[in-house]
């Protein structure tokens, strides 16, 4: 049974009356060290000029998946939960998809479906943010080979700079590694 004891309530953030450094923006725009980006919308490349604006201000994750994995699209609906109650309580996330689709409009067509900010592009630069963040499918192992730490679905929330923050191993925990999404952390907030 899936996520029996799931509650999408326990996503109840306390947002703080008063301003705190905790919600102070960096200066820094992280999409220098992403890989190359294609917009959801019609798979066609987005610039880092146009990708940091729709990252500013949120805590922003590359989200690994695929539209032919059970468990991530049964992860997806607590994933937008989560997303959502992170949004209205202030502190908005975005996510970049990574996929392990079987096609460039595959992969698109997902993000566009996830509300994502972003794809990584299909094909090479996909394979090189999966090696580097080691996060594949295992039907990618023949390919990428056996040194991964994690199958899809996964996480890798990102500092500031665009380097690894936070690790949310969801094939292995589910709905429930969520909550190893440092949400209050200032490192994961990219600036304007």
């Amino acid at each position: 049974v899936f996520f029996q004891n799931f509650n999408p309530y326990r996503y109840s953030f306390k947002v703080n009356d008063q301003p705190s450094e905790n919600y102070a923006m960096s200066s820094a725009t992280g999409t220098s060290s992403l890989p190359r980006l294609v917009s959801p919308s019609d798979g066609s490349p987005l610039p880092a000029s146009a990708a940091a604006p729709l990252l500013a201000g949120r805590r922003v994750a590359l989200y690994f998946s695929a539209g032919w994995c059970p468990m991530c699209t049964s992860f997806e609906p607590d994933l937008k939960i989560f997303l959502a109650t992170a949004a209205n309580s202030g502190r908005p996330a975005a996510l970049i998809y990574v996929g392990s689709d079987r096609s460039a409009g595959e992969t698109a067509r997902r993000a566009a479906s996830l509300d994502c900010v972003a794809a990584v592009a299909h094909g090479a630069d996909a394979d090189a943010a999966k090696r580097r963040f080691r996060v594949w499918a295992g039907s990618e192992r023949g390919e990428l080979g056996d040194g991964r730490r994690s199958g899809v679905p996964a996480l890798v929330v990102l500092d500031a700079a665009g380097d690894e923050l936070a690790f949310v191993a969801a094939e292995a925990d589910g709905a429930h590694a969520l909550d190893t999404w440092p949400l209050d952390d200032v490192r994961g907030i990219w600036g304007a």
